[in-house]
């Protein structure tokens, strides 16, 4: 299992209430990680990438995440585009979350 990088869990903080916080981390640890197709352990940067793109559709609320996380693990490829995160591989950088200002652009 690839661990949460220290700026996902910044952004998991940021968006989700503080008793959502450690069910959010654990989905996005466990359901969206290495096992999702043509990623594997050897692409974190990928993956942190995926992670963001969850974490910006959830909008802060875990029903949304675990929605995203569905998208990622049939073709994560959709989740970057709904996330706007598809066309420049850097775009996800690019993003910094603001609770009450988290909807996807």
């Amino acid at each position: 299992m690839t661990p949460l990088s220290a700026q996902t869990k910044a952004h998991v903080v940021t968006l989700f209430a503080g008793g959502d916080v450690g069910e959010a981390e654990r989905l996005l640890a466990e359901e969206c990680g290495e096992n999702l197709p043509l990623v594997g352990s050897t692409k974190p940067t990928l993956l942190e990438r995926i992670r963001f793109a969850a974490i910006k559709m959830s909008e802060g609320d875990l029903t949304k995440l675990q929605t995203a996380i569905r998208v990622a693990q049939q073709d994560w490829r959709d989740l970057l585009v709904a996330a706007g995160f598809a066309h420049r591989v850097d775009a996800h950088e690019r993003w910094h979350p603001r609770r009450g200002d988290d909807r996807p652009r």
